[in-house]
């Protein structure tokens, strides 16, 4: 009888014993946690429901439904990609696979411009211009191309800035002059309308067309307008070459002058000619910060850029946009004279052509453009010229121009971010018809791998919080960046022994390894180093948004 009472008596203790676990949707335990402060990393922890972070410890008698045992591996908040292309690439795949699989749980677009609003016109051109990738343009707004990515189905998050050169092309198309009362006023009345959606702030890419015919002035009425929602202001500065100091100071002015803080796109000193100048911009930026100003950078993993061949054009060959570029072009004094103003910055044989619109040409991917000059027997100035014709498109190339010390140097500094500046792609199927450069499959991972591991330039803590608290806190993001209860719950597990970069520039369209688990709103969109195909990614509001409501988020 007492045997029989023992035994019921332990059976009880059992089952109370596991009914009194807390269960959680998902348990990550026992990993390497470096919550995005900063702060020295700590063994622990964390417990998920539905989309938030709700403990983080030890919680020895807590059980998950999904359960991750994550010793010997690093927790971390998910990773912010301050600029990112992949506005068209989402629409296509919305898995974006290239970065998920680097621990990117945040895209932020626009660089200059942006995918709304339009007009009529600029449908027309966004649908004249698209290539491999088609789709049709059911939005008109900016907020209203978020909501559709949203809709659709992504597994990132997403956000974006307004673009001053979309500003412009919709109030006054590609002329190159001084804005009227009334076009000004539309472009402050687009630019409110684009805060109280949900966009960032304004950017501005003031190499290319029409976002450089901006003057000063014009961008600082701009800026007025979205200090007024307290956002930010971020640029691909006006020169990034020899005139690299008056495009720092020209940021530092419009950022004083509207009263709002600003950013450095992919900050750099281009052509070795111009590598000394980093110094002295950075110089510029430090006494602006201790004057009190909210100056900050980001940058890529790579010493060569991308963008497209014909940024070498003469500026009075870009002025009226690539439609007018090809009209001169079959003009032969205008030809001519294109081919006898063109300036390399950058030598022939440090041009990779990696993008073409004609198919015809996609033979010549892979090749320099002094290469290609060399087979046709005809000089560099020409045959650019020629390619740009034949491609009828800017053509996108890779431009080894950077210095290796000076990435080292960048990214010592406190305030930089971390940035792809390419599209997220999957290396199959359709992405696979161009090349690119491999930022878009690396920038992340290179850091953590080559940088941080191998290179020790900065430690895996400062890489983190470059990665997710500091460009959270310069986007004033709630609830975002950092490993804290009540946090939403972007969380990656990767091995920092293990993780790579792999894709080169020969062979861009190769995933990172390394990273085997990624969360984006609390749900699996990576496990095990695969993609779950979960499309959990939201439209992430910056802080005009509903300024009396406390979220970033859609309720």
């Amino acid at each position: 009888m007492m045997r029989r009472f023992f035994l019921v008596l332990g059976v009880l203790i059992v089952m109370f014993s596991c009914s009194s676990k807390e269960t959680f949707d998902v348990l990550i335990k026992n990993g390497t946690i470096v919550d995005g402060s900063g702060s020295p990393s700590f063994l622990g922890d964390i417990a998920i429901n539905a989309d938030t972070i709700v403990e983080i410890g030890h919680l020895d008698q807590a059980i998950g439904k999904i359960e991750i045992d994550a010793a010997g591996l690093t927790v971390a908040p998910g990773f912010i990609n301050m600029l990112s292309w992949a506005n068209v690439s989402l629409i296509e795949d919305g898995r974006s696979q290239g970065d998920i699989r680097q621990g990117v749980t945040l895209e932020v677009m626009g660089e200059g411009s942006s995918m709304g609003p339009l007009n009529a016109a600029m449908k027309k051109e966004m649908k004249d211009e698209q290539q491999d990738i088609t789709y049709d343009i059911s939005w008109t707004t900016l907020g209203e191309y978020l909501e559709f990515l949203e809709k659709k189905g992504i597994s990132p998050n997403i956000a974006s800035f307004i673009g001053n050169g979309t500003l412009r092309e919709y109030a006054m198309g590609y002329e190159k002059r001084h804005p009227t009362p009334e076009e000004i006023a539309t472009m402050k009345k687009l630019t409110r309308q684009a805060m109280e959606e949900g966009a960032m702030g304004l950017s501005t890419s003031l190499i290319y067309v029409p976002s450089g015919h901006a003057e000063t002035a014009e961008i600082v009425e701009l800026a007025k307008v979205v200090s007024d929602y307290d956002g930010l202001y971020i640029s691909h500065i006006r020169d990034e070459e020899g005139g690299l100091l008056d495009a720092v100071n020209e940021l530092i002015h419009i950022s004083k002058e509207a009263d709002l803080p600003a950013e450095i796109y992919h900050f750099k000193a281009s052509g070795t000619e111009n590598w000394q100048l980093l110094d002295s911009a950075i110089t510029l930026v430090e006494q602006a910060r201790a004057q009190g100003q909210k100056i900050s950078t980001d940058m890529y993993m790579y010493n060569a850029s991308s963008t497209g061949l014909n940024v070498v054009l003469p500026d009075w060959a870009k002025e009226g946009g690539h439609e007018s570029t090809m009209k001169l072009i079959e003009q032969p004094i205008q030809r001519r004279k294109m081919i006898q103003d063109i300036s390399f910055h950058v030598p022939p044989d440090k041009i990779l052509l990696v993008g073409f619109r004609n198919p015809e040409l996609r033979h010549l991917i892979g090749k320099t453009l002094a290469e290609v000059a060399s087979e046709k027997e005809a000089s560099p100035e020409e045959t650019l010229v020629n390619l740009i014709y034949e491609d009828d498109s800017r053509i996108q190339v890779v431009y080894f121009s950077m210095s290796e010390e000076n990435i080292k140097k960048k990214l010592k500094l406190p305030y930089m971010s971390i940035c792809s500046d390419a599209g997220s792609y999957t290396n199959e199927g359709v992405f696979l018809k161009q090349s690119t450069h491999p930022r878009a499959y690396g920038s992340f991972a290179r850091l953590l791998g080559h940088y941080v591991r191998e290179e020790k330039v900065i430690s895996l803590e400062e890489a983190i919080y470059k990665l997710t608290s500091l460009p959270a806190t310069h986007l004033k993001l709630k609830k975002r960046g950092g490993l804290k209860e009540g946090y939403y719950a972007d969380v990656v597990i990767f091995d920092a022994q293990s993780i790579q970069d792999l894709a080169t520039f020969e062979k861009p369209h190769q995933y990172a390894t390394g990273m085997k688990y990624v969360f984006v709103n609390g749900t699996q969109v990576l496990k095990e180093g695969e993609h779950t195909g979960a499309l959990p990614g939201k439209f992430v509001r910056g802080p005009g948004w509903k300024k009396e409501n406390d979220s970033n988020e859609l309720d």
